[in-house]
């Protein structure tokens, strides 16, 4: 029973169903199915990124199954649409077959249109509270990108500018019109 899950084991356990799941704070919360827009941009966005962190030999690159446990006691695992772990980081991993036991360096929420953007700003900020560098919410429909280094430090980014990601995954710039085309 779905409302019985309120633990990252119990929600590790669950058998697949077709549908993806996060756990905030000890409630489990079922994340629809993104519609074909969202889905190329998130595809788009991690074909670039890994390809940059795979050349570079800079860390790990994840795709939008991968869970990373935020917190315990309640547990809060999130889901990005696309992240970036530091080398130095996965290296104090024993294993990766589990939940990622600390948020990314880089996470990317690409917007859906059932999100509100506050719901993905709340998410953001939650990103950043446990240790991401930078969060990138992505905009589909106005081809914009949001970069959050703090809960002070936004930028707005549209298809002319530069995504500048270099303090946090070295060397990583990418035109916005990029994420889009």
């Amino acid at each position: 029973m779905l409302t019985s899950v309120t633990t990252a084991e119990q929600l590790a356990r669950m058998p697949q169903d077709g549908n993806r799941y996060e756990l905030v704070e000890g409630v489990l919360n079922i994340m629809s199915p993104a519609g074909g827009r969202h889905g190329r941009v998130t595809v788009r966005i991690n074909k670039l990124l890994a390809i940059h962190v795979d050349d570079n030999r800079l860390g790990a690159t994840f795709a939008a199954e991968t869970g990373f446990l935020l917190a315990t006691d309640p547990d809060t695992v999130r889901a990005p649409d696309a992240a970036f772990v530091d080398q130095k980081k996965m290296n104090t991993l024993a294993d990766d077959l589990g939940f990622l036991p600390f948020a990314p360096d880089l996470a990317v929420e690409v917007i859906s249109p059932s999100d509100t953007f506050a719901e993905v700003e709340k998410k953001a900020f939650m990103w950043l509270d446990h240790g991401a560098k930078l969060v990138l919410i992505v905009e589909p429909l106005s081809e914009t990108v949001h970069a959050y280094r703090s809960r002070s430090n936004i930028v707005v980014l549209t298809a002319e500018d530069v995504m500048d990601a270099t303090d946090t995954v070295a060397g990583w710039s990418v035109q916005v019109a990029d994420f889009f085309s």
